[in-house]
């Protein structure tokens, strides 16, 4: 749809909305913003950007003569499709649109799309690294943190994106179409928002939806979701990595080396050993961004050259110090029981594990098995500590401590925690029981873990 003379409902007035309503107002378009929760007053909406003082702003409920006047409704990504005022503004002929949508019909040059249940924040972070490499002009945005419509005006033709794309994201776009898209695997999460399991992988696979001939789509091959999809594609090339099988075409590890495998031959591109990065997980996250980096071009040594570099994101499996012969890491980006199973493996000694949060109605049994041995005890805070604890019991894991509050979870481990253990926040759980955001979560750990005496020469 041509946005020229249409007026746009911009719903949600947080980060993304207002990122939102400054692209459309800085392209001509007219628009009001929509906010249903009243506690949120028009002057702290219009407080949130100058641009916002003469927009119309409607709080509360939204009438049907108020939605007759609108052809776009542009949604917050927070906001679900299955509300009954999303049904209404449809049956009325509005169009749909989320934020990746809106900045992809602005923005010009190529876009580097990034998916998938875990491993999305490192990935696109890593791959806009190697591109910032090579490409003279490079924007990191989407779900990552840094909303795409914030920077879609400020793209030329030589621009490089690369976004990170949530499910919520994908949801609402129509033409959105990547140069190369990556979907880095699929396990279940957000089943309180998609509501069955097949729903969310029609939806994380509609990345390559409009994507056709001399396009990208890289898939990882131990993910059998994945491998058969990448079978079903037409047009769109399927380009595999593997940290387990030995690809004749892709990228696979091998006794601890990433090879690149084309045309018969198999060349070696980097050793594990020589990355910053711990983990299979993360050897496959760097596989996918190899990938995705080769894809629109990047000479394989400037790929390297970043790979021996790059030390990661916050919250995933962060270091954050060492403090009487006991290490702790921040793990608040492990939303997931899939993604902790990560957090958990990448342990290498006796842990004490923070769980716990936002039930995402998840099952947490393949998580409890993944400890192996290596926890100590589970230490559990949040809305799911009852639904945790009861599921570790059943798998007869029984050394279980709840805590009311993160501060009361991470003292009690710094007490317990010898010489030689960790203590790793990892909560398999969503942040939003207790806290903004899972940075500002993870935030707060390092702030108690500075807090208990760092060694000394060491500040933060």
């Amino acid at each position: 749809m041509d946005t020229k003379g249409k007026k746009a409902l911009v719903a949600g007035t947080g980060i993304s909305g207002i990122a939102a309503a400054e692209l459309l107002l800085s392209k001509g378009v007219d628009i009001a913003l929509y906010e249903g929760n009243t506690d949120i007053t028009e002057e702290q909406i219009r407080a949130k950007s100058e641009c916002l003082k003469d927009v119309p702003i409607i709080r509360g409920d939204l009438k049907r003569d108020e939605i007759e006047q609108f052809s776009i409704a542009v949604l917050s990504p927070g906001i679900p499709l299955d509300l009954p005022i999303v049904g209404r503004m449809c049956e009325m002929g509005v169009e749909i649109w989320g934020e990746i949508e809106l900045a992809y019909h602005f923005a010009k040059g190529k876009v580097i799309a990034v998916t998938g249940t875990n491993g999305k924040t490192t990935t696109t972070a890593l791959t806009g690294k190697i591109m910032e490499n090579y490409f003279p002009d490079v924007k990191v945005v989407g779900n990552i943190g840094v909303p795409y419509t914030s920077l879609a005006a400020q793209t030329t033709d030589e621009t490089v994106t690369v976004a990170e794309i949530s499910s919520f994201q994908l949801e609402t776009v129509h033409e959105f179409c990547p140069q190369a898209s990556a979907i880095l695997n699929i396990t279940p999460d957000h089943l309180n928002r998609h509501h069955t399991m097949e729903n969310y992988i029609r939806i994380k696979e509609s990345i390559t939806k409009n994507q056709g001939e001399g396009q990208v789509c890289v898939l990882n091959y131990e993910d059998e979701k994945l491998r058969a999809f990448g079978q079903k594609l037409s047009g769109v090339k399927a380009f595999y990595f593997s940290s387990a099988h030995r690809l004749e075409t892709g990228l696979y590890l091998e006794d601890g080396v990433i090879y690149l495998a084309k045309d018969g031959k198999q060349k070696p591109v980097i050793r594990t050993d020589e990355l910053q990065l711990l983990g299979r997980h993360n050897y496959e996250n760097v596989m996918a961004a190899v990938a995705l980096s080769l894809a629109v071009g990047v000479p394989l040594p400037k790929v390297v050259e970043v790979l021996r570099t790059f030390q990661g994101v916050a919250h995933r499996i962060e270091y954050v110090a060492e403090i009487a012969g006991v290490r702790y890491y921040n793990d608040s980006k492990g939303t997931n029981p899939d993604a902790a199973i990560q957090g958990i493996r990448a342990m290498d000694r006796p842990t004490y594990l923070i769980g716990g949060g936002y039930d995402k109605q998840s099952d947490y049994g393949e998580w409890i098995d993944a400890f192996d041995g290596k926890v100590r005890e589970l230490v559990l805070i949040g809305e799911t500590k009852d639904k945790i604890a009861a599921a570790a019991r059943e798998k007869g894991f029984t050394d279980i401590v709840m805590c009311g509050t993160l501060e009361e979870a991470a003292a009690y481990c710094h007490r317990q925690a010898k010489e030689g253990e960790a203590v790793l926040l990892s909560p398999a759980c969503a942040s939003w029981d207790m806290f903004k955001s899972y940075e500002q979560r993870g935030d707060i750990f390092k702030k108690l873990v500075y807090g208990y005496g760092l060694p000394e020469g060491e500040t933060k």
